[in-house]
């Protein structure tokens, strides 16, 4: 994503940019749910869950909005805690992805589900280091599964989708263990939602969010769960 200061100008250009292409987001289409799911034991309060889909501005956006979700919160996965700052990620050579910590109620969305939401409007996961304008392993779209079920749910979940040709090219998402989650600095949390109108918002998130109501119906609530609610609104 880029940090900038747009002008009033600017602004309205994107939002009519937003209007006359929406194609600068990601395509969305709803892909059938997976064959497996996570097993959780009934007696389980929460899980959680790491994605990695480009920029995590929107893909925090995208499930603050899911049902089920209690919290997710943008940062970086991959790499060494050292080098899980904003500056040196964007780099490319700290092995972080932007990623999505994601804390949710296993009694309202499986982990299934969540992947679902993920592979059908949050990105592109045929994109390789890549999404929308952003470049760089950085930007990869990557499953950091927390155990291993989550990892042959996720694994078998690609190969089923590859095999239906859904997409018309092999995902490219990638699944990566035992990588800690750092949570990124307190100005990125919550952006797409304080931020609503600026300009890469405009541009590349908003029309995720379109999708997942459109798409999701059933899993999409107007009030997001936020970070720092008291800094947002």
């Amino acid at each position: 994503m880029r940090l900038l200061a747009l002008t009033a100008g600017t602004l309205v250009a994107a939002a009519l940019a937003w209007h006359a292409a929406p194609s600068f987001a990601e395509p969305a289409r709803r892909v059938p749910p997976p064959r497996f799911d996570v097993m959780t034991p009934p007696t389980a309060i929460y899980e959680t869950a790491v994605f990695a889909g480009g920029c995590f501005w929107g893909v925090q956006g995208i499930f603050q909005r899911v049902k089920g979700v209690n919290i997710a919160v943008s940062g970086y996965a991959g790499g060494d805690a050292k080098t899980a700052r904003y500056e040196q990620v964007g780099s490319g050579r700290t092995g972080h992805a932007e990623s999505v910590r994601i804390v949710y109620d296993p009694k309202q969305i499986s982990y299934g589900k969540l992947l679902q939401i993920f592979f059908s409007v949050v990105h592109d996961p045929t994109e390789l280091n890549r999404q929308g304008p952003d470049t760089g392993p950085q930007y990869r779209s990557t499953v950091f599964a927390e155990n291993i079920e989550q990892a042959r749910v996720a694994k078998d979940y690609i190969a089923q989708l590859d095999r239906a040709k859904i997409f018309g090219k092999p995902l490219a998402t990638t699944i990566e263990m035992s990588k800690p989650f750092y949570a990124a600095e307190a100005y990125h949390q919550d952006f797409l939602t304080r931020n609503p109108r600026y300009g890469y918002v405009v541009i590349y998130d908003m029309p995720k969010l379109e999708n997942l109501k459109k798409l999701f119906p059933e899993s999409y609530r107007a009030t997001p769960v936020l970070v720092n609610p008291a800094k947002s609104g």
